[in-house]
């Protein structure tokens, strides 16, 4: 008789596939950090046993868009509130490495400068490795919780041959860019992410995306893309990402599809058709969402993308500039052809300071508030805290309609993430510490939108065959014993705009490599996490 580590008894393990008994009840033991599943009742041993009697067992969630890559550098206790949100709510992996920024790779004489605008970018000294062995070494010397893969950022891999300029790649450059993909790929990176209207991966053209996203396909692995513009422009956006599949034959994955600004509102009602429709016509198509109405990016994002050519300091340089802010306020105005321009789609009014490290007195304030209480046009505003906090800025910007968020979470092809932002301090967007048990809490058991196995399915095993995670997202024999026993009945999100690193309800264990991380939703001290190779 086998004698497990942990034993599960009396649950009802849904298992993360789409079959038609993904729900059922099975023991659940776990042996050097392995599953076996078991006939209710079978008789075993364990050095420990626990009755989940009335709760449901799942695999582990996976959080497939985060910008986690180096929150758990940072030194100190606000770093580690932030590691510890998203473990808190079920997360057992995340991948971090989306909209074209990750921590690697690099040429070595571009090191120093990118160290020091990802300070900006990441909230601390994350460091930039040359590879994804380098990444991969840096977070295996800090204990995790959970586990970490990584994209290839496309706007990385740009800064990191040439520099963060706004002209094509010479032929030479694009060869040294697929060569540094090619090596990270190989090394266990998941694929190739580009964030197209963030600088510098907005400089680039759609040939050269293409010619990345070979590299991918080569490898078997996707081109996840934030759309050139999810926007007023949102449909022609898809068609280019459309384009890069089809001419480089890599799957592709459309990160935190949304149609945002006033706009855009309702587009879903064609975008979902159009990739329904390549879906059937045999393309390998997928989207990730997340359940908020409001987004989370830089403010530095809200400028022109000729502002930013040359990097932070370029920027800075520009923002000092009174004649260079008109430029920019007429850019906002009058637009720029290919440009998102979330500002014009919107309005200062729709955008709040979420993370201001130098001054947090004005943070959960927008643009336009602050403006007002300062007697001045909200871009000058938003130009002074970007040069008052050395560019470090992040925001919340709420852009979105309720209907537009549903029709995504709906999609049989959409997986469920978080795009969480956590930088130490401030006030981030609540999806980091609240996305899952809100979709499982307020569109599973509140609006009906989704039935408990498929919403697990989208958390879960969609996610590990999308990024290759061999062994994860399922509760099977000898898979990966990464596991969350939540109470169906009780689970919800706590976090909020005002306090948005509350835990969440319902949530009562967490077990990751089969080691127990999570217990009566409290942290245990255990960190067997570690960086997956895809």
């Amino acid at each position: 008789m086998t004698r497990f580590d942990l034993l599960l008894r009396g649950g009802l393990v849904i298992d993360g596939t789409a079959s038609p008994d993904a729900a059922r009840h099975a023991d659940v033991g776990v042996l050097a950090g392995r599953l076996a599943l078991l006939p209710p009742g079978e008789p075993a041993h364990s050095a420990r046993t626990e009755d989940v009697t009335g709760l449901v067992v799942t695999p582990g969630f996976i959080d497939v868009h985060t910008h986690s890559d180096g929150v758990a550098l940072i030194a100190g206790e606000l770093g580690r509130d932030m590691v510890r949100a998203a473990v808190l709510q079920g997360v057992t992996t995340e991948i971090c490495g989306n909209c074209g920024s990750s921590l690697f790779p690099a040429r070595p004489e571009r090191l120093d400068a990118m160290r020091a605008e990802a300070r900006v970018h990441f909230g601390g000294d994350v460091g930039v490795y040359e590879g994804f062995a380098g990444f991969a070494a840096a977070h295996a010397a800090v204990p995790r919780a959970n586990h970490l893969a990584s994209l290839v950022g496309h706007g990385t891999l740009r800064s990191g041959v040439m520099g963060p300029v706004d002209r094509p790649a010479t032929p030479a450059e694009l060869d040294a860019m697929c060569a540094l993909l090619d090596r990270a790929l190989a090394e266990g990176a998941a694929g190739l992410s580009t964030g197209l209207i963030y600088t510098p991966g907005t400089y680039a053209g759609t040939d050269e995306v293409v010619a990345l996203a070979a590299v991918a396909a080569r490898h078997g692995k996707p081109y996840v893309t934030h759309l050139r513009d999810e926007m007023s422009r949102v449909e022609e956006a898809l068609e280019e990402a459309v384009e890069i599949a089809r001419r480089s034959g890599a799957a592709l994955h459309v990160s935190h599809h949304k149609t945002a600004g006033r706009h855009a509102w309702g587009r879903t009602e064609r975008t979902l058709p159009r990739i329904a429709a390549l879906r059937a016509e045999g393309m390998d198509l997928t989207c990730d969402v997340y359940p908020y109405t409001a987004g989370s990016t830089v403010l530095a994002a809200m400028f022109p993308p000729w502002a930013a050519d040359g990097g932070i300091a370029a920027l800075t340089a520009r923002l000092a500039d009174p004649g260079e802010r008109d430029r920019m306020r007429r850019a906002i105005a009058e637009g720029v052809p290919g440009w998102e321009n979330t500002v014009g789609n919107g309005g200062w009014d729709r955008i709040s300071v979420a993370c201001a490290p130098r001054h947090p007195e004005t943070e959960g304030s927008t643009i336009a508030e602050l403006a007002a209480a300062r007697g001045q046009d909200p871009l000058d505003t938003a130009a002074d805290m970007l040069l008052a906090e050395q560019g470090e800025v992040t925001i919340i910007s709420h852009s979105m309609v309720e209907d537009d968020v549903r029709r995504v979470l709906a999609a049989p092809y959409s997986m469920i993430a978080s795009d969480g932002v956590p930088k130490p301090g401030g006030r981030p967007h609540p999806r980091w510490a609240g996305t899952f048990a809100r979709v499982l809490g307020h569109y599973v058991r509140e609006l009906g939108l989704l039935d408990l196995p498929t919403a697990v399915h989208k958390m879960t095993g969609m996610a590990a065959d999308r990024f290759g995670l061999t062994g994860r997202g399922v509760l099977s024999d000898g898979a990966h014993a990464d596991l969350v026993v939540l109470d169906p009945a009780a689970v919800a999100d706590g976090a909020t705009f005002a306090a948005p690193l509350l835990p969440p309800a319902g949530i009562h264990s967490v077990v990751v490599a089969g080691e127990t991380v999570v217990r009566d939703g409290a942290e245990t001290g255990a960190r067997p996490g570690t960086v997956l190779r895809a």
